[in-house]
């Protein structure tokens, strides 16, 4: 028998990846289910990125080999939407990287920047791909903790505390997944600063910007950040193209050409078509973000009216896809009453402990799914 890396042992398979064959499996054999477990847009893109998608089909070179670096006309849209959303100035010579989807942004960083036994600040709760990624590169976890006393933000006085002199990289995420907290300019200061410090690279993933947040807020707006700091973004939330596996990559020109030097080894670039839908996708009016929001409220009023109905308690003005909310009082086990849920309501929701330790007790629900179904599952509850 051939055997496996001993860097498997460390992990297990990705919960969504197992949990929704469950999911499939009952579907098939009749249940009702709604999945209100991930967050997986079910709406359109909008007309036109379909339609400049389309028409790129019959380009001359649209079906061969593509640049690592995307097209030149990609990361110049890419500069653009950073400087009009958020007040960044990028050189979209040197400073943008496309990529296959941010979470192929996560390992390569990874891959990129971490030896065998560096430690890497990962949030907990937070996005589980940081930690298989730290580990894939034979790097060590270093949670540092979020709590709701504090809004769900670093406690720099920790990270103070829990830092080594191994400690190489510390991710962070703000719109949070999956509380929904937001960062405020004065956090992303002085961990900046903290980072400039102490020569720890400090990566930012923000891909729910738009999804019911005001405020759309970046990193790299900070004057010092490009000294030290990376940001990666997505077009697979906010703009209903999670299955376009289109991301980006920003940062300084030093900070990305180590990226871009694993990146060439494990891909062809990305399909021309998809990045011509992604161009237009990316020159979209701020009102259309507006009545996709708009819709999103509408849903996840019901969601909240959901959560009061099974007595989970939740914070208001969470931002991005989801509702985080602890589950009922009497109820011990976040994937128990997860299961509870599944078989006897034939409702699917996600269990907070899988984002780590900090969200046992915790609940997430997500908005996409149509009015109609999150009424049906209110209706059951």
């Amino acid at each position: 028998m051939i055997e496996v890396a001993h860097r498997l042992s460390q992990f297990s398979e990705y919960y969504f990846s197992h949990k929704l064959r469950e999911v499939e499996q009952l579907k098939k054999q009749g249940k009702p289910i709604i999945n209100i477990g991930i967050g997986n847009p079910d709406f359109f893109p909008h007309e036109s990125t379909l339609e400049h998608m389309i028409s790129s089909l019959k380009d001359q070179n649209a079906h061969q080999y593509q640049s690592y670096r995307g097209l030149e006309a990609l990361r110049d849209a890419i500069s653009s939407y950073y400087q009009r959303v958020y007040q960044v100035q990028l050189d979209p010579q040197d400073e943008i990287l496309p990529l296959m989807g941010s979470k192929e942004g996560i390992g390569m960083i990874s891959l990129a920047y971490l030896n065998k036994g560096d430690q890497v600040l990962i949030p907990n709760p937070g996005y589980p791909t940081y930690a298989s990624a730290t580990m894939i590169a034979e790097a060590k976890p270093l949670y540092y903790h979020l709590y709701a006393s504090n809004d769900w933000l670093p406690d720099l006085d920790e990270i103070k505390k829990i830092k080594t002199p191994n400690t190489k990289m510390m991710w962070l995420n703000y719109p949070h997944m999956p509380t929904g907290a937001q960062a405020t300019d004065e956090i992303f200061e002085q961990l900046i600063q903290w980072a400039i410090e102490n020569q720890v690279l400090l990566v930012h993933d923000n891909p729910y910007s738009h999804i019911l947040n005001a405020t759309p807020k970046s990193l790299l707006k900070s004057q010092m950040a490009k000294t030290i700091a990376l940001e990666l973004n997505s077009m697979s939330k906010s703009f209903n193209m999670a299955g376009w596996r289109i991301g980006m990559l920003c940062g300084s020109k030093k900070l990305i050409q180590p990226i871009l030097k694993v990146k060439s080894n494990f891909d062809s670039g990305m399909f021309y078509g998809l990045q011509k839908g992604a161009i237009a996708a990316l020159n979209l009016p701020d009102a259309w973000f507006d009545q996709l929001n708009q819709q999103y409220m509408e849903r996840k009023k019901i969601v909240e009216s959901l959560a009061l109905k099974l007595g989970a308690d939740f914070e208001m003005n969470q931002a991005g896809l989801f509702l985080w909310a602890k589950i009922p009082k009497g109820e011990t086990s976040s994937t128990d009453f997860v299961d509870k849920l599944l078989y006897q309501h034939h409702l699917f929701v996600a269990p907070g402990n899988i984002f780590g330790s900090n969200g046992q007790g915790y609940i997430r629900m997500s908005v996409c799914a149509p009015t109609s179904q999150l009424k049906q599952a209110l209706n059951r509850i």
